[in-house]
Formats: C-alpha cells, sequence, structure tokens
C-alpha cells in the first residue's frame, strides 16, 4: 500500500518561495506516475504539475516558469519548487501517485493528506 506524506506548506508573501516535500513509503516514484495537485474550497481540483517514472513532466499553464517538479533518485521523495508565488496559489497541495510509466490517463490512486499553502501580504 503506498502511502504518501506531504510537507513544507505555509504562509507566504507574494513573490516568495515555498518548496513542497512529498515522502513516498510503501512504493516508489519508479514505479508511479506522481503529481502534485491543488484544491480551492468550492473550486475543482486543478493539476498542478506531474512527473512520469522516465522523469518527464508537465505543468499547468498558470505555474510554467514558476513551479517545478523533481524526485529524488532513490524514489522515496517528491518535490514542487514554487517561484514567485501569487494570491491564486493559494491551496491545499495534494501529492498523488498512480500506476503508470506514463501519466497520460493515468487514475491517481494514491493520495497523502494535503499540506496547505497561503499566499497572503
Amino acid at each position: 500500500q503506498v502511502q504518501l506524506m506531504e510537507s513544507g506548506g505555509g504562509s507566504v508573501q507574494p513573490g516568495g518561495s515555498l518548496r513542497l516535500t512529498c515522502t513516498i513509503s510503501g512504493g516508489t516514484s519508479k514505479w508511479h506516475c506522481m503529481a502534485w495537485i491543488r484544491q480551492v474550497p468550492a473550486k475543482e481540483r486543478e493539476r498542478v504539475a506531474r512527473i512520469d517514472t522516465v522523469g518527464g513532466t508537465r505543468y499547468a499553464d498558470d505555474v510554467k516558469g514558476r513551479f517545478t517538479i523533481s524526485k529524488d533518485d532513490a524514489g522515496n521523495t517528491l518535490y514542487l519548487q514554487m517561484n514567485s508565488l501569487n494570491l491564486d496559489d493559494t491551496a491545499m497541495y495534494y501529492c498523488a501517485a498512480g500506476t503508470g510509466i506514463y501519466c497520460s490517463g493515468v487514475y491517481f490512486s494514491y493520495w497523502g493528506q494535503g499540506t496547505q499553502v497561503t499566499v497572503s501580504s
């Protein structure tokens, strides 16, 4: 059973940076498509960034050039470096995993509990 735990959220001013970490147990990012997905109350979930088993990445248009998803070589940790944060980035951020070499069409079966990111002045 894959278990995911996020950390690194917090409060930051506009223009600031945060780095989110997702610790993976019971599985590895070497076998799963991994993603960061955010949720704002009363809005649809947004797939912010994803990375497949061979390192291919994809980003939502509104975070391109500001966010970077990465993972460690051991397959135990997933990261999301977030720069130039703005008010619209305020959300609960979830780490998710789905079985598949590539991320296209993957169903995310495993989710962490989420970490809150708040951008405010």
